[in-house]
């Protein structure tokens, strides 16, 4: 399949830092000069990918667990006795040496927590936001408004947008029942509020499709700890 230029993909042709503006009907609305204290072109990799790790290691749940030879059943006695049979000494049918036996050095349930200071966290977003930027993938929606809960309607929403199969995020200023509803069962489509978003969520999506009033208040997010 051929890929689809930026203009055909409704993300908008970037000029002095402008993006244009959509509504759910498609219809180009007018354009939104951005912010270069936020799309200043830097992007941090090792930042990224420290943001990246974190997340991933604490979504682990570290649950694995095998038994040692004190917490497996049996093996109260000894087999046999200690000298004159010929055989090994043995002191437990539980060794790890035997079958069924206990396991050594086998894993135990412990975190995978790692912390990452809320100023690292908010600059990887900041650097993901202009990894999405240079591949044109960041969509400005004037608002995302909708009086039905109905799938298909925002199907038809996803249809105006020329958003075909791709994986999209869209980030809001809230999350309204309307839209979750509508959302639930369509695959590869996603919501976020832009006071939760994170350098993981701007990644795992092809398609970045933010509100002007969510790219607002994304955009404080990133000055206040900037300062």
């Amino acid at each position: 399949m051929k890929q689809k230029t930026p203009k055909e993909t409704k993300s908008g042709k970037i000029e002095n830092l402008q993006l244009a503006v959509f509504d759910i009907n498609g219809k180009e609305v007018g354009k939104l000069e951005l912010d270069k204290q936020i799309f200043d072109g830097k992007i941090n990799t090792v930042l990224i990918h420290q943001a990246v790790v974190t997340y991933l290691a604490n979504k682990r749940k570290g649950l694995a667990s095998t038994k040692t030879r004190g917490e497996v059943r049996g093996g109260g006695r000894k087999p046999w006795r200690q000298k004159g049979t010929g055989r090994a000494r043995v002191g437990s049918t539980r060794s790890p040496l035997w079958r069924k036996g206990g396991t050594t050095f086998g894993p135990r349930p412990h975190s995978f927590y790692k912390d990452l200071p809320k100023k690292m966290r908010t600059l990887a977003l900041k650097s993901s936001l202009n990894a999405k930027l240079n591949e044109q993938k960041i969509l400005i929606l004037d608002d995302l408004v909708t009086d039905s809960y109905k799938t298909k309607n925002f199907h038809k929403i996803l249809s105006n947008l020329e958003i075909d199969g791709e994986k999209t995020k869209f980030v809001l200023e809230s999350l309204e029942n309307n839209i979750k509803l509508a959302t639930r069962n369509i695959k590869k489509v996603s919501l976020s509020r832009a006071e939760d978003i994170h350098a993981m969520d701007v990644l795992n999506c092809k398609m970045l499709i933010l509100t002007k009033g969510a790219l607002n208040k994304i955009g404080e997010r990133i000055k206040n700890v900037s300062k």
